[in-house]
């Protein structure tokens, strides 16, 4: 560990899977969610300011990811076993319920967990991340699935892994740079970090492979997990996203009543990133509020 570092680096086994994660703070239990191709690291923005507010944060690197355990095979990152490493890590902090904060993957992991393990969270925060009911409605436009061509691209075998491997990881560069909205938001130290966590022996294919394990499940298995979701819910999004569009954060009232949306005009889909300290103020107050 970084001596300078304000958090502390830890490793446990949950849900039979050995996960890396950053620690720091004391107070009630705040679960940072990264996505993809993320690692802890994404939220070094927010583990400070939510540790300073009195909350006790635990960011992992979710299986797969940077120096957690790689399991083998598409199965193994189906969505149901990334929720039950939530709830074990929320078990192995001592804790029975924790605020679970998630952006893009990390995102579609807290919703999923509000629905299938709703007894752990005491609150829910996503950031641009869509809520799985308005993503299948979103992909019945042509705008919504032109924008995620990179899901269907990840289905191929080994392609979508050379294709980001090439001129070392040249399209993870160029992208953090270009899509972000504030300029020197991702600088020279913070590329590095990224093209390592992501260089690590099966890392690469882990994260490709969250999904494939989404696109190959039996779409009626998926509709039957869609459930209200009655924590209370925020959600924060950067208007800038060229990923997703902003019609996937209306009429989330179906799923989620009484959900709080908070946009951010000039953030991407970096959100926590771009406008880190407009996020930090929006949780910080939400998780201070009853």
């Amino acid at each position: 560990m970084n001596e300078s570092e304000p958090w502390t680096h830890h490793e446990a086994v949950v849900n039979g899977v050995r996960l890396h994660f950053v620690e720091q703070g004391e107070g009630p239990l705040v679960v940072l969610l990264h996505g993809f191709p993320e690692f802890w690291y994404s939220w070094r923005h927010q583990i400070p300011a939510l540790a300073e507010a009195g909350f006790r944060v635990i960011a992992p690197d979710q299986r797969g990811y940077n120096t957690s355990e790689k399991p083998p095979g598409v199965r193994s990152y189906r969505i149901e076993h990334l929720v039950d490493d939530v709830a074990a890590l929320i078990e192995h902090a001592g804790e029975s319920r924790a605020v679970v904060i998630g952006h893009d993957w990390g995102g579609v992991v807290a919703w999923a967990v509000s629905m299938l393990r709703p007894e752990v969270v005491e609150k829910l925060v996503v950031l641009n991340a869509p809520h799985p009911g308005a993503l299948q409605r979103e992909f019945r436009r042509l705008r919504q699935l032109a924008r995620s061509w990179y899901v269907f691209f990840f289905q191929l075998p080994w392609l979508p892994e050379a294709a980001i491997r090439f001129r070392g990881y040249r399209m993870l560069d160029r992208g953090l740079r270009r899509e972000s909205t504030r300029p020197g938001a991702f600088s020279d130290e913070d590329i590095a970090a990224y093209k390592n966590a992501l260089a690590q022996p099966g890392a690469l294919t882990a994260a490709i492979n969250y999904y494939r394990a989404a696109v190959r499940r039996n779409p009626f298995e998926s509709a039957r997990m869609l459930r209200q979701i009655d924590v209370p819910a925020l959600l924060i999004w950067g208007e800038q996203d060229p990923y997703l569009g902003i019609e996937l954060t209306e009429g989330l009232e179906r799923w989620v009543p009484g959900i709080r949306v908070e946009r951010i005009p000039e953030a991407s889909h970096w959100v926590q990133v771009d406008a880190a300290e407009r996020v930090n103020e929006l949780m910080i107050e939400f998780l201070r509020e009853g």
